[in-house]
């Protein structure tokens, strides 16, 4: 149970190597098995924005979606609604789009883009997980009210970020990003990391009720998952 009395644990072992499967296209090739099987099995986050989005039926928009790792985790779920997952890094959508295939997930689509940029049309839920401290603060206000002027009445935003808070885990999360970027997993390097009384105005603003709650599990991060929605 964390600070915020909220208990959210990553997925069972079993359940996270089923998804990781999809990720073993030939013997030689397990990089991307390993991690799906690591980030699923010791990251709350998408039980956790599976528990957020549960009952909704709103077309979900994934930005930063990586492997689509999400769109597994909600068919896992029992979760249907339509999805599109988008990324900047193109390697990353052919695998998506690969791995999805080989399991056969219906309504799943994947593209690319960056949300630094032109982002694409969508009424619906958003999920924004573990990419705007890649982008420069004036493009993150910019994609907060795109995304707040996608959402109708059930949808939700769903954002899971590290916060500008001085803590010690934020300095391990700035750390740990870094290091992605010379290793070579993420193509970008942190740049800023939001502050939650800008989050919180800018839906207060909106008129959306948003909920902050802390989603580090037993990880080192300082990683909130924080929901938008408007009633």
């Amino acid at each position: 149970m964390n600070a915020d009395g909220l208990v959210v644990r990553p997925l069972p072992p079993q359940r996270a190597n089923d998804i990781a499967r999809a990720f073993l296209p030939r013997w030689y090739i397990r990089y991307d098995y390993y991690y799906a099987r690591t980030k699923l099995g010791t990251d709350p986050l998408y039980p956790g924005v599976c528990d957020v989005l549960r009952g909704t039926r709103a077309p979900l928009l994934d930005i930063g979606c990586g492997l689509g790792l999400l769109a597994h985790a909600l068919r896992t779920d029992g979760q249907a609604m339509p999805y599109r997952g988008y990324d900047n890094d193109a390697s990353k959508v052919e695998r998506a789009r690969r791995a999805a295939a080989r399991c056969g997930l219906d309504g799943v689509e994947f593209g690319t883009a960056d949300l630094g940029a032109q982002l694409p049309s969508h009424r619906g839920s958003v999920a924004l997980l573990d990419v705007m401290q890649f982008v420069p603060q004036d493009a993150q206000m910019r994609a907060i009210d795109a995304f707040i002027g996608m959402l109708e009445p059930g949808a939700k935003l769903v954002i899971r970020t590290g916060l500008a808070d001085g803590s010690h885990r934020a300095q391990v999360t700035r750390a740990v990003d870094v290091f992605a970027k010379v290793v070579g997993w993420m193509n970008a390097a942190p740049i800023h990391y939001p502050d939650a009384d800008m989050l919180r105005a800018r839906f207060d603003a909106a008129g959306l009720r948003s909920e902050f709650v802390s989603l580090r599990g037993n990880t080192p991060f300082n990683n909130f998952r924080i929901v938008a929605s408007r009633d």
